[in-house]
């Protein structure tokens, strides 16, 4: 039954001659009495009948080949359905002498054309008493049943069970058959019909598919925002198309979907500044994002298929190299750092994180993708930081790190020392390290003006049994989060105040000594103060002692000793307020800060040189201007710049008119800005632009026997009490020098 079927099945869907042939050879030899079957079909050409299938060929015949023909046995065949095996051997014929040489003596020809046009017969030659009655049977019911499966509708190969939906059209265009799959999706489109799920142009696919005898296949077709692929397939014989189908739409979503991925994917490789590459293990690059011509240099077509391993530099390379493969066999992915050389020669800090890709069924790796960030600012910022951290550390001055609130939240080893703390103890806050005064103006002005500007100082000591002085700056800061803190940097300034005081100390030296110079070239003046107050006293106690003999002959002699006497202690004292004034100039000790008249000590110091200033012949013009506000300096060291100023001038009058009369000119103001102001004018022959600069450096003379330190030294004095001396051309032609002083008020 199984032979038969397949026979019926192959003759409705045409399949070729041959192979039909030897299914209804099988079919016969299915039966034991069947010795042998053989099918033979009409060949036109050689006009002979010739065996089908390849397993029972024919021997020749005798006589001439291009001689032989079966026409006669075609004639005597007619219009009969079977003839007995020797009747046929008895016609005449090319078949009948191959058949007797074959060994065919005896059976049934049965005349079965299985394609149209062609004759054909089926030779069976059997054995038993009942072969030729079955033989009869089996030649009637081949030929009903060929006849009705060459009558039987032709349809698509297994089409009823395909779970995809398939149809046959006609060449018209009309439906003949159809599967079940296709009834089911019909039944999910009401009111719809097969055509409508077909492509618009289905009768034209249909004609084409049968006029070039070709299939057309995976043609389009919606309904309703699904989306079918149709195949046109010909059957010639039948002329009809089986057309077969299936839905396409998850595969279309799926396809956009990932052509949509797979546009943004290409958008963000060749956007992303990150370089992104595919190699093989051993290192050579099969493909590179376009970032590596803004981050390397090199475009991606320059280093497709080069080695990674000699762009890295010397020191990386093995490094790299043992860690990488280890790394991906063992765990599929690795993250290193290491340096690539540029187009330029330099070389760049990259970040690469490589994952390995395997084949799914042996595990090797096929190839390994890798993202590489360049980190080279990332890198020099830690390097700086680091090497900052390293000078905070090894830093003399004390660094505090300050939250806003006040808290420490780092001290330097230089702190801790300044602190006397051990371990990792911090102080609670800044108040627990600056001592209340210091403490006072941090919290008055210092964090807001660190807030506003970004910086703030000041001087102070700190908290604790040491007390040291401090140079304070407080720096503030915002973190990457935008969070305030704040830095303290404190040098301590214990060296610098012993420096100061030794330097003051040297200054005062200095001073003492030039008074005494001062006092060796102002003798003369100083004897002449002396002179004439003693040579008076003398006069007047002589005087005294004449009245005093004629007391009983003169009645006024009482009153003129008297008067003497008076006079005698005013010039006493005179001389006594000039010795005073003397030991004061030359007092040698300890600075006495006090509130001054600038007037008073200008005039004071007018006193000391008015007999150089005569003997000269040079006039001191005053021009002081009154209620002045007090200055806070020593009177001594004040005296003595004043004095210095005016020496120079009576000297500087002396060289350029030789004995004849000039005038210095010394008077004081108060200028804009609040400082106090004493200038000394001279009409000397002034300086020039050279001098100028170079007036106020230490032996810098012009004067033949000068040791070019008393401007210098009176410069330092004055910057001392916080003004500034200043020396300018003069309108008279010499030189004008200005002492500024700051104006303090007088605490009470």
């Amino acid at each position: 039954m199984t032979e038969l079927n397949t026979l019926v099945r192959l003759v409705r869907e045409q399949a070729p001659v041959a192979v039909q042939a030897e299914a209804l050879q099988r079919l016969c030899l299915e039966r034991e009495t069947v010795e042998r079957a053989l099918y033979l079909q009409w060949q036109p050409r050689s006009q002979s009948f010739e065996a089908l299938a390849g397993g029972s060929r024919l021997p020749p015949g005798s006589g001439d080949p291009l001689q032989a023909n079966d026409l006669a046995l075609l004639e005597h065949l007619g219009e009969r359905a079977r003839l007995p095996l020797q009747e046929l051997l008895a016609v005449p014929s090319w078949l009948g002498g191959r058949l007797r040489r074959a060994g065919w003596s005896q059976g049934l020809a049965l005349v079965l054309p299985l394609q149209a046009g062609r004759q054909g017969m089926l030779l069976v030659q059997g054995t038993g008493a009942d072969a030729e009655q079955w033989l009869a049977w089996i030649a009637e019911l081949l030929g009903d049943v060929l006849a009705l499966a060459h009558q039987a509708r032709r349809t698509a190969p297994l089409l009823s069970a395909d779970p995809q939906p398939a149809l046959v059209l006609d060449e018209a265009a009309v439906q003949v058959d159809g599967n079940q799959a296709l009834r089911q999706l019909l039944a999910e489109f009401p009111a719809s019909q097969v055509y409508d799920l077909l492509p618009s142009n289905y009768a034209h696919l249909l004609r084409t598919c049968l006029e070039q005898g070709r299939a057309v296949h995976e043609v389009s077709g919606e309904r309703d925002a699904r989306q079918f692929l149709w195949s046109f397939v010909p059957m010639p014989a039948e002329r009809q198309v089986l057309v077969h189908g299936r839905e396409v739409t998850a595969q279309r979503r799926e396809q956009r979907e990932a052509a949509r991925a797979s546009r943004l994917y290409r958008q963000i490789i060749e956007n992303t500044t990150d370089l992104i590459s595919r190699r093989t293990l051993d290192g050579r690059l099969l493909d590179v994002s376009p970032a590596s011509w803004t981050l390397l240099g090199y475009w991606p077509e320059e280093l497709r298929g080069r080695e990674l391993l000699p762009l890295l530099h010397e020191q990386d390379r093995q490094r790299v190299a043992d860690r990488t493969r280890d790394a991906l066999v063992q765990d599929g992915y690795v993250t290193l750092t290491y340096r690539l050389r540029h187009r330029d020669g330099h070389y760049l800090w990259f970040e690469t994180a490589s994952r390995a890709i395997r084949e799914t069924y042996t595990g090797h790796v096929m190839e390994v993708v890798s993202v590489s960030r360049d980190i080279t600012a990332r890198v020099r910022a830690e390097e700086g930081l680091r090497r900052l951290a390293e000078v905070v550390e090894a830093n003399t001055d004390l660094v505090l790190f300050v939250d806003p609130g006040g808290r420490v939240t780092y001290l330097n080893p230089s702190a801790r020392r300044a602190l006397g703390l051990d371990g990792e103890t911090l102080p609670a806050s800044v108040a627990q390290v600056l001592d209340d005064g210091l403490l006072e103006k941090l919290e008055g002005e210092g964090w807001e003006a660190a807030r506003c500007e970004g910086v703030w100082s000041a001087e102070g000591r700190l908290r604790g049994r040491t007390a040291a002085p401090l140079s304070l700056v407080l720096l503030a800061h915002r973190a990457a989060g935008g969070e305030r803190y704040y830095s303290l940097v404190a040098r301590d300034m214990t060296e610098r105040e012993l420096r100061e005081n030794q330097q003051r100390r040297h200054q005062d030296e200095l001073a003492h000594t030039a008074r005494l110079v001062t006092l060796g070239e102002l003798a003369s003046g100083i004897a002449h103060e002396m002179n004439q107050p003693l040579a008076a006293v003398m006069n007047y106690a002589s005087a005294s002692q004449r009245y005093l003999k004629t007391l009983d002959s003169q009645p006024d002699a009482a009153q003129r000793v008297a008067q003497g006497l008076a006079q005698i202690v005013e010039h006493t004292t005179h001389a006594s307020e000039v010795i005073r004034r003397l030991r004061a100039f030359l007092r040698k000790g300890q600075r006495r800060m006090q509130a001054l008249d600038l007037n008073q000590v200008a005039r004071t110091a007018l006193g000391l040189c008015a007999w150089e200033a005569a003997s000269a012949e040079v006039a001191i013009g005053e021009a002081f201007a009154d209620n002045l506000a007090p200055v806070y300096a020593d009177r001594v060291l004040l005296e003595q710049v004043f004095l210095n100023l005016l020496r120079n001038a009576i000297e500087a009058n002396r060289e350029r008119h030789a004995g004849a009369p000039s005038t210095v000119r010394i008077g004081s103001r108060r200028d804009a800005d609040g400082q106090l102001c004493v200038w000394v004018e001279d009409e000397g022959p002034g300086a020039s632009g050279t001098a100028l600069e170079q007036m106020f450096t230490p032996f810098f003379t012009s004067k033949p026997e000068g040791l070019g330190l008393g401007l210098s030294m009176s410069r330092g004095i004055v910057e001392g009490f916080g003004g500034t001396l200043d020396a300018m051309a003069a309108a008279t032609g010499g030189l004008r020098l200005e002492c500024r002083l700051p104006a303090r008020k007088i605490e009470q």
